[in-house]
């Protein structure tokens, strides 16, 4: 069974975890947010008197609650078995001080009869040949284990009732495991514990914790750690947990939204606080890398994969990040991971692990280069920090200086460099996003000169620097001109009287907004423009009001993305058309998850999100949108 959406997300600094709506673990990502998640499945049960496995996450009698502690990153899961009457609250949370996740069960006999229970955990990880897993059992649960890691799982003050290393998946369903060996060489085992009869109206409580050893310690020593964490007091764990996410909420509060009254105001609310707890969870503290999404698809079933860093992904992210008062973060992205990820010729390539290092790509967008330099001046607009600038001044002038060379080669019809991918990552040729981005590129590289002044020489203390900069300056005004006239002479069908996407298809995409916001090449009243919008609502409108990317969109039955809807947003924002922003914006709210975290896409017949569920560009969009309004 594939597991396409993450419900729900928690993690800290280093972990990220995610789960079904139905409690069910599904990814467990450490040390960095991408790259490595360790699990095929993590599945828990009970076996109640004479029954066979009850699953927690699928059982027909089984009811579900789900809710986050407020304004906090822990996250409950109510499983009723009414068949039984047996309730169960799942709660789990990833501790701040130490990388541990803790799984708090509390069992609730909620029946007139004794229920004579067992808890059982299956879980496999994944594997491959070159770094096989195995599994050992120890007192209090099992490490699985293979040559550069180890993972624990164990139950804090409570013993084994039996354990299974091998051959699990042949007897697991009954909810009875056994076997002679304390270690073996499967991916997948099984442990149990007995937690007794619990009488009618009694409740039981198990602790569960699951710990990751990335550092290569001797088996024994990685069992010294468990012996310590067995010693840490789980509920003032929780209870810390739940006071930093709190603080962290109201620490981040950067538009200060009065509090709401109403159930309108509460969805917005909703969603803007779960942002703030998601930004976090998608960034590497270290390197200030900061992820699209948590992983989706590791066999690229549906798409390429989206725990990897975009630039521009990430340079939307930052904007939030500023409004929300996380200036350290977007600095840490911008000081150390865009200057460590910047090729030698100026660019950026498609996409990149946290760590830095290059990820797979399969070409390269223009407009991830020139989108880091947008934001580069746009993070300036918050701080007002010249040293901000001049830390990142010789990575914008080698940026510049790429797309410099793009737009020469562009206009002239040679060289290598005026061919790429779009937005979207599907069409290789010339397009209007993309010369937008680095018209606006260039407008911020001006204006950054702009704002050292006479800084820039002081810095460089070399006056032919002063003379390169203005002769810089005059070229690039000079292509911001070629550009523009490249947009209107090839980029406006005057059949369709409207903008279209690129030179090739031709079509109406929903991205041919950037021209006008973020990247100001057009005012959002031009008589182009305006035709071009009423083109847009007539192609890419669906009947639910939200918006399809691009004409003829197939990817996933081409669904409306919330992007587009809040791209939409912004664009009658800007223009002053309220009642239209509202409507737009009003499609977002209602197509929401149930906890606040936005899908990438809406599926038409259900509203609701069906694909990439906690989509950082899209939260990062609806924050951006807020700022706006709150204007």
């Amino acid at each position: 069974m594939e597991k396409y959406l993450n419900e729900a997300i928690i993690g800290n600094k280093s972990m990220l975890v995610t789960f079904s709506e139905k409690g069910e673990m599904l990814r467990l990502s450490y040390p960095n947010k991408d790259n490595r998640q360790y699990l095929k499945y993590f599945h828990t049960g009970v076996k109640i008197n004479d029954s066979d496995l009850i699953y927690l996450h699928q059982d027909i009698n089984n009811i579900y609650l789900q809710y986050y502690d407020t304004d906090t990153n822990i996250l409950n899961t109510e499983i009723t078995n009414t068949y039984f009457n047996l309730k169960i609250l799942q709660t789990d949370f990833a501790s701040i001080k130490q990388d541990i996740l803790i799984k708090k069960y509390l069992f609730i006999n909620e029946s007139n009869i004794e229920l004579d229970t067992k808890f059982l955990i299956h879980s496999e990880l994944l594997t491959d040949q070159n770094n096989f897993v195995g599994a050992m059992k120890i007192d209090n649960g099992m490490i699985q284990y293979a040559h550069d890691f180890s993972v624990a799982t164990f139950a804090k003050g409570k013993e084994l009732l039996s354990y299974q290393i091998n051959n699990s998946e042949n007897n697991i369903h009954s909810g009875i495991i056994g076997g002679k060996d304390y270690i073996g060489m499967s991916k997948d085992s099984s442990i149990s514990f007995d937690l007794g009869k619990i009488w009618p109206g009694e409740k039981r409580e198990l602790e569960i914790c699951i710990c990751i050893d990335e550092s290569k310690k001797p088996m024994q020593a990685f069992e010294d750690e468990i012996e310590r964490i067995c010693k840490v007091d789980f509920s003032k764990e929780y209870t810390d947990v739940k006071s930093y996410w709190r603080k962290y909420v109201k620490e981040h509060n950067g538009l200060k939204l009065k509090e709401p009254e109403n159930a309108y105001e509460e969805k917005i609310q909703q969603i803007y606080r779960r942002s703030i707890l998601l930004f976090p969870l998608l960034t590497n503290q270290k390197t200030g890398g900061i992820i699209a999404a948590p992983e989706v698809d590791e066999d690229l079933s549906q798409c390429g994969r989206y725990a990897y860093c975009w630039p521009r992904d990430a340079v939307f992210i930052t904007t939030a990040l500023d409004i929300l008062n996380m200036t350290q973060e977007t600095e840490k992205f911008y000081n150390n991971f865009c200057k460590v990820t910047q090729s030698k010729n100026g660019m950026w390539e498609q996409r990149f692990y946290t760590d830095g290092k290059l990820a797979p790509c399969w070409g390269y967008q223009v407009d991830e280069t020139a989108s880091v330099v947008y934001g580069i001046y746009s993070h300036y607009q918050y701080v007002k920090n010249e040293e901000f600038l001049k830390k990142n001044l010789h990575m914008c002038e080698k940026a510049v200086d790429f797309l410099k060379r793009y737009v020469r080669d562009l206009i002239d019809g040679t060289g290598i460099y005026h061919v790429s991918y779009d937005i979207w990552e599907m069409y290789e040729g010339t397009h209007l996003y993309s010369l937008a981005s680095i018209f606006a590129a260039f407008e911020s590289m001006i204006k950054i000169y702009k704002a050292l002044g006479n800084n820039v020489s002081e810095f460089e203390n070399n006056r032919l620097k002063e003379e390169k900069i203005n002769k810089n300056i005059d070229e690039i005004l000079k292509l911001q001109v070629e550009i523009k006239k490249y947009i209107d002479t090839n980029l406006y069908d005057e059949n369709r009287k409207s903008y279209v996407r690129n030179t090739e298809d031709k079509r109406i995409d929903i991205s041919m907004l950037g021209a006008v916001v973020p990247f100001n090449v057009f005012s959002p009243k031009e008589k182009k423009i305006l035709n071009t919008i009423d083109n847009i609502n007539l192609t890419l409108r669906t009947y639910t009001g939200g918006y399809q990317r691009f004409e003829y969109d197939h990817y996933r039955n081409g669904a409306p993305w919330t992007i587009a809807n809040l791209w939409m947003t912004l664009y009658y924002l800007e223009n002053g058309e309220k009642k239209k922003a509202k409507e737009t914006f009003d499609f977002v709210l209602k197509t929401a998850g149930k906890h606040g975290l936005l899908g990438e896409q809406i599926d038409n017949n259900t509203l609701k999100p069906n694909w990439v569920i906690g989509l950082g560009w899209a939260h990062a969009m609806f924050i951006i949108v807020l700022k706006m309004i709150a204007k």
